[in-house]
């Protein structure tokens, strides 16, 4: 059997309310979790695992602008810089989830967002361009709210299912945690086969977030 991709794509808020230490754990916790990613890849061996990374602060940026296979990937860290433009990182997202860039026989994309904030600009225009790509509303979506700002309402409605929630990330351990399931649980969700982007069956994904216990004192 061809290998069949899976794009897989981060969206991080890169904006400055992230600066200090919740940056810095953010590039530590992806960082550890590429290994663990290439592990989930080598078990599916019919899906090719495919990874970049979007950040979103004043401007939508991709800092890894080509999808790379999973083997070959280098994390390289991110900065803080300036507000937190969600709507337009999802606009851009939505560029590449039209059929082309994303070939026919695509197992479903991921999509991780990871926020510790309010958006400052139209989000929900770049949330209704996401929905309205045919791969968009099949991708599976995972969302972690870093800190007890986040506006959680946003990124429920990003997660278009009312039976998920975002993962809270309230300290260093649980953003790792979260960051961990992110990359793993997802994945598998994703190897799952679907027809094609102009099959209009939303299937919800078959999966659920876990409760992240944490007995740290180093809370966000």
């Amino acid at each position: 059997m061809a290998n069949r991709p899976v794009h897989f794509i981060w969206l991080l808020d890169c904006s400055y309310s992230m600066q200090g230490e919740k940056i810095g754990q953010l590039n530590y916790a992806i960082r550890e979790a590429v290994p663990e990613m290439r592990s989930v890849a080598h078990d599916n061996p019919a899906a090719q695992l495919l990874l970049r990374t979007l950040t979103f602060s004043t401007e939508a940026r991709w800092h890894h602008k080509d999808p790379v296979p999973v083997d070959d990937f280098t994390w390289q860290d991110v900065q803080v810089d300036g507000m937190t433009n969600l709507g337009e990182a999802l606009e851009v997202v939505s560029r590449e989830l039209q059929t082309p860039p994303m070939p026919q026989r695509a197992l479903k994309p991921v999509l991780a967002l990871v926020s510790d904030g309010v958006p400052t600009d139209d989000w929900k225009s770049g949330l209704r361009a996401l929905d309205a790509t045919p791969w968009g509303k099949k991708a599976v979506r995972v969302a972690i709210a870093i800190g007890a700002d986040t506006d959680r309402s946003v990124l429920q409605e990003f997660l278009g299912n009312p039976e998920l929630q975002p993962l809270d990330a309230n300290s260093p351990k649980q953003l790792a945690a979260a960051i961990r399931w992110a990359s793993t649980a997802a994945v598998k969700a994703a190897s799952q086969p679907v027809a094609s982007p102009t099959d209009t069956t939303v299937k919800q994904p078959p999966y659920a977030p876990p409760q992240l216990d944490d007995d740290d004192d180093d809370v966000w």
